[in-house]
């Protein structure tokens, strides 16, 4: 399978053979933001095929045992491009001994980068980490196993606009290969809504893949979307599954404020 599909219908029979022309180190965009919006069954079907030596571009990159850390933990991935990477005990153990490579991007300029690479724009100026390393280069991008920097990054263009003389540095825009998507709808076209903050990244990345495979909790038929309730086009997509609106879902840590005296209904 290689490409988008033929005609409109772009739904698939599964996760497996949504996936299944994914190659060893190909670089993938995918969606989600902390652990909402991961789209964990191409995540896994992913794995069970044993794909490897992946470049992974996504906010974050999940936890020990879910999303993104399951490719992680099997040691599938051999890069990422992330903003977050803090709850992942085994993404610290391998970056720091030198088993992978990192590229840490400010958040606003990696959800442009994604966006500029969907929309066809090379590279954009940004002040975002101007006056910092992202700026003057020399963060740590890969350790070599002995406390050294085995990859550090580059310096980037920095110039000046307006009359104000701000200095701007100057951001490639990111496509890759793949991307993966959850949407909490779609239709054979491919159109998608997504569910409140899984908005965040997901259309980005989607629009990032070359080929984006998107998994959908609830398949509908074209025409029972309103347009202008979605939040990414179908000329976007080339692959649907359906997994289900029962499919796993977790978030990284739980907050649950005891109820408060006052706050106690009083018997009558």
């Amino acid at each position: 399978m290689t490409g988008a599909r033929t005609g409109f219908d772009k739904v698939v029979a599964s996760a497996a053979e949504a996936v299944a022309d994914i190659p060893d180190g190909a670089s993938l965009a995918v969606g989600g933001f902390g652990l909402c919006g991961n789209p964990i069954a191409l995540i896994e079907a992913l794995l069970a095929q044993g794909t490897t030596g992946l470049s992974v571009v996504s906010n974050n990159c999940g936890v020990d045992d879910w999303g993104l850390g399951v490719l992680l933990s099997a040691q599938r991935i051999a890069k990422m491009t992330s903003s977050y990477v803090g709850e992942n005990k085994e993404f610290e153990r391998q970056f720091l001994s030198g088993e992978l490579e990192l590229e840490l991007t400010p958040q606003g300029t990696l959800a442009e980068k994604l966006r500029a690479g969907g929309a066809g724009i090379a590279a954009f100026f940004t002040r975002t980490g101007v006056g910092t390393q992202v700026a003057d280069g020399g963060l740590p991008r890969k350790y070599d196993g002995a406390g050294g920097v085995a990859i550090a990054s580059p310096p980037k263009e920095v110039r000046t606009f307006g009359t104000d003389g701000a200095e701007y540095v100057l951001e490639e825009a990111i496509s890759t290969d793949f991307a993966l998507v959850h949407a909490l709808r779609g239709d054979r076209h491919g159109n998608l809504v997504f569910n409140k903050s899984a908005r965040n990244f997901s259309p980005l990345a989607a629009m990032a893949g070359r080929v984006c495979i998107a998994q959908v909790e609830e398949l509908v038929e074209p025409g029972e979307i309103d347009p202008d309730t979605v939040h990414l086009p179908g000329v976007y997509v080339h692959r649907v599954v359906h997994v289900g609106t029962d499919i796993e879902k977790r978030i990284e840590r739980r907050t649950v404020a005891a109820p408060s005296s006052a706050a106690t209904p009083k018997e009558a």
